[in-house]
């Protein structure tokens, strides 16, 4: 436990009580296996497994998405030498962050805005999921990540997405979507790996004050440019309800938006106090996340 930081463990403990806490600390141990997503714009499921066998590497299944797949006996620099990889035709991406765009459920023939885009996971992810259907916006504020949004979303084919450099939190107001990802800048309290000596260093209370600071300014934005009737998602990778539950919470009693309750087998999951949503627990499969649909009431 001296890894984390003190009042982590004192916020975990408040929020989660003591044994969950533990649970959460102990998921922070780090040494999950490497996770992929097969891209179907560039290839096909059947040709990157045929591959792995190929190369005799055995991977496991994701009972909730044929794309994903869990490879237990090699190193994400390996993977990041093979041909399929350099081609774009795989995404390194752990399984915790595949949820959102899958619960999401992006439709084809629709305006789709990904408000934090980088380094572009889940943007490309979309446009695979609407076979480059969609018309969709990415917004990344910072002109280096920005850059590297746009080399993945160019390698991994994702022709439909249109990268704008600018801070999500400035749109325009006349802009108008049918769907949203907002998966928020956060301090990263799901994803602490306790091995990583920096965390005490890095991980401190003025970052998650920034990050709340910055999730409310997007969430209010979010739902200014969302269609009446259209749906999005808010995610972290936190578990800390004054990152999640208590950003959300304030819009729902405004009562512009309520949320699509989402039911998910086979999670990690963790108590919330938004009926519906979701929160993943750090362990050696997952990243702690959090995840929750609303829809703009019409």
């Amino acid at each position: 436990m001296s890894e984390i930081p003190e009042f982590l463990v004192e916020k975990l403990e408040r929020q989660y009580g003591e044994i969950l806490a533990k649970e959460i600390i102990k998921g922070y141990g780090g040494g999950r296996p490497v996770t992929l997503r097969i891209n179907t714009l560039k290839t096909t499921i059947e040709e990157v497994k045929e591959k792995l066998k190929e190369k005799q590497i055995s991977y496991k299944e994701v009972a909730w998405s044929r794309e994903a797949l869990i490879l237990e006996e090699v190193r994400e620099n390996k993977v990041q030498e093979w041909e399929m990889y350099q081609k774009g035709e795989i995404y390194l991406q752990s399984l915790s962050s595949m949820l959102p765009p899958i619960l999401l459920n992006p439709k084809p023939n629709t305006d789709i805005l990904d408000m934090a885009a980088a380094p572009g996971g889940k943007t490309t992810q979309i446009a695979a999921l609407t076979n480059n259907l969609a018309h969709i916006t990415a917004c990344e504020l910072n002109k280096i990540r920005a850059e590297r949004l746009k080399y993945n979303v160019q390698k991994q084919g994702a022709n439909s997405v249109y990268v704008m450099e600018k801070d999500a939190r400035n749109l325009d107001d006349f802009f108008s979507f049918d769907q949203i990802l907002l998966d928020a800048p956060c301090s990263g309290s799901g994803t602490l790996q306790v091995e990583n000596e920096k965390v005490k260093q890095n991980f401190t209370e003025k970052l998650i004050q920034k990050s709340v600071a910055s999730q409310k300014a997007l969430l209010k934005k979010a739902i200014t440019v969302l269609k009446p009737g259209g749906e999005m998602v808010y995610s972290t990778c936190s578990v800390l309800k004054e990152e999640n539950e208590e950003i959300v919470l304030p819009v729902l009693k405004g009562n512009r938006v309520e949320v699509i309750p989402l039911e998910w087998q086979g999670l990690p999951l963790l108590p919330v106090s938004i009926k519906g949503s979701l929160c993943l627990a750090p362990n050696e499969w997952y990243e702690g996340f959090f995840i929750v649909k609303l829809r703009k009431r019409g």
